[in-house]
């Protein structure tokens, strides 16, 4: 069947034009003006922006922290995607037993996603020891389509810095992306170590348990040890300190290459202040809110192409689990819900407020996403031949987060006191309208696991 969008701004890293756009067996056929004759349903999008579907490459949709499990599972966490524009997610697996490989923890994942996921998925390995055979696995599951492997630098499977050298030249090898937490393991739990002695457990304390420098340390080892790798492709997650973020360029000035960036929604829109409200434990993650300061420095970041990738670290948990963190943050689990709200919110806080361009918005959610993790040219832009994920945007709306419209599970949205401008109209994937007049009209289990290219 034939779909044909007309009258609509088309919208790529480079250029905005007026065109009309047909899809045709799940694909973009064509793009012109000349479809007039051409059979098919319609939809009139006059006067709004059609881009690609968002692709979302950090999220947390179905894990396990210790007690608690997110709110989502594949099927909510996905359908809450899609009805904010994102059409690809690419998860982060959660840790599994100790000593377990690789591959056991890919299978789960499939075996959760393949009934339930809506919009399409990829899954990044995620490596919490290293030895022999996890580095032959890291070959193994490259050529399976599985083209990025997660490592962190705190929590109870943080790498040591010479495991996290044999993973990133493993990684260098092979062209595979290793991501990385970036957090000082040690100093956050001398901090948090502290604080409970001195009795001082409210959410407010979690942030300063996580200062700033923690991140920025951790940035600057992570980068010089990919160095030692012989530049081997790193990506840097959930950035969200100025310091961070001129280790990056410094690093980059000094001739490395292969370094990636991504920041999140929360950093940009929202501060510390909020460590100080009522409901201050909604916004227990890690690394925690930051400074003013740091929120402007990562915008210019965006607006200069320091940063790459606007990603959510997407990881909602209820209500009564987040309280149960009210008077001691270390009961807290960490993160927030967020893949149905990026889009809207940096279409509204970016784009309409004037800190990127339309061009840098469809860039940092769609294009560099797609590029960096694999998934270029079948998505995340609009290209004759590649997958029919569209989202149109009509800037004249207005999106309300508070609560009642939202399609996960979490029940509450860190942007529920915020009206965005501008609203999201219509969803396609692979050429099935998804989302549209406010209803999520897909079905559950038709979304696809997209195998990845490396990294070359």
């Amino acid at each position: 069947m034939e779909l044909i969008i007309e009258n609509g701004i088309l919208v790529t890293g480079r250029d905005i034009f007026k065109a009309d756009i047909m899809l045709k067996n799940g694909k973009i056929a064509a793009i012109g003006s000349d479809f007039a004759e051409q059979p098919g349903e319609r939809i009139n999008a006059d006067g709004k922006y059609i881009m690609p579907g968002a692709v979302d490459v950090h999220t947390h949709i179905d894990l396990q922290a210790g007690d608690y499990h997110t709110s989502d599972d594949f099927f909510t966490g996905t359908r809450a995607a899609l009805c904010g524009g994102t059409t690809t997610v690419v998860e982060h697996l959660a840790f599994g037993p100790e000593g377990c490989s690789l591959r056991s923890r890919i299978n789960e994942y499939k075996t959760a996603a393949k009934d339930k996921a809506v919009s399409d998925y990829g899954l990044h390995g995620v490596i919490q020891h290293v030895d022999a055979d996890i580095l032959r696995e890291m070959g193994e599951l490259a050529a399976e389509g599985i083209s990025s492997f997660k490592i962190y630098m705190t929590y109870d499977f943080a790498l040591a810095d010479a495991d996290i050298l044999r993973v990133l030249e493993k990684g260098g090898e092979l062209g595979t992306v290793t991501a990385v937490h970036c957090e000082n393991d040690s100093i956050i739990n001398y901090l948090r170590g502290r604080f409970a002695a001195e009795n001082k457990k409210t959410p407010f304390y979690h942030a300063l348990s996580r200062p700033a420098e923690c991140e920025t340390e951790a940035v600057c080892r992570v980068l010089r040890l990919a160095h030692m790798a012989g530049d081997a492709p790193i990506y840097i997650v959930h950035l969200s300190t100025e310091g961070g973020l001129n280790a990056v360029r410094e690093a980059r000035a000094r001739g490395q290459r292969n370094i990636y960036t991504e920041t999140c929604p929360q950093y940009l829109l929202l501060d510390e202040n909020c460590y100080s409200n009522r409901d201050a434990v909604k916004y227990i993650m890690s690394p925690p809110l930051r400074k003013a300061a740091d929120q402007a420095a990562l915008w210019k970041g965006l607006s200069d192409g320091s940063i790459d990738i606007i990603a959510t670290d997407h990881c909602p948990f209820s209500t009564a689990d987040k309280l149960r963190g009210e008077r001691d943050f270390t009961e807290c689990p960490n993160g927030a819900p967020g893949v149905e709200e990026r889009v809207m919110a940096i279409f509204s806080a970016g784009v309409a407020g004037g800190k990127i361009t339309l061009n840098k918005f469809v860039e940092t959610l769609c294009i560099n996403p797609s590029r960096i993790y694999g998934l270029y040219p079948r998505k995340g832009n609009l290209l004759p031949g590649s997958d029919a994920d569209i989202m149109i945007i009509n800037e004249k709306g207005e999106t309300d987060f508070s609560g009642a419209g939202l399609h996960g599970s979490a029940g509450y949205s860190l942007y529920g006191q915020k009206k965005m401008t501008g609203r999201m109209d219509t969803v396609i994937r692979r050429g099935d309208i998804v989302y549209a007049e406010d209803r999520f009209i897909g079905q559950k289990g038709t979304g696809l696991f997209i195998e990845r290219r490396i990294c070359r």
